[in-house]
């Protein structure tokens, strides 16, 4: 064989090597991750998978960014420092294990409107998320739907 062969083999299984991994990457993704509206479709959150682990979401759209002319931040955060903190881009989840097929447990959510952080689960049932906020047990909080918005 010659060396030009050789070389154009080697090149040909080198592609093949990382579409493969590419491609196996892309199915390991987990079915919540993603952008998912909040429940008045007024914010998307992407929610994504940390080398931990864990699940956490952020703010990266909002109908309505600024305020006064000026971007929206965190100002109702309950530690004074953080009030100068932009909305858009903010951590609302975190922390959030894997629990079975359709569950995701142990994390919490952040609500800028309040500034409170509150014990979460989430539930996934196709295109939405059931978001459990509560504080002590679940029996005391609210659920809230979040849509996929891809």
């Amino acid at each position: 064989m010659s060396i030009h062969k050789k070389y154009l083999l080697r090149l040909m299984v080198l592609v093949l090597a990382i579409t493969s991994i590419s491609l196996s990457a892309k199915a390991q993704v987990d079915k919540i991750e993603g952008l998912w509206y909040n429940d008045v479709k007024s914010g998307k959150i992407l929610i994504y998978k940390q080398p931990n682990g864990k699940f956490y979401g952020k703010v990266v759209w909002l109908r309505e960014p600024l305020k006064n002319g000026k971007p929206k931040v965190d100002e109702l955060n309950q530690d004074e420092k953080l009030r100068s903190r932009p909305r858009l881009g903010l951590p609302v989840l975190a922390d959030f294990v894997k629990d079975g097929d359709d569950k995701y447990t142990d994390g919490t959510i952040y609500d800028p409107n309040n500034g409170k952080t509150y014990s979460c689960t989430i539930t996934y049932k196709g295109k939405i998320l059931a978001i459990r906020g509560y504080i002590g047990i679940p029996l005391f909080g609210r659920t809230t739907t979040w849509s996929r918005a891809e």
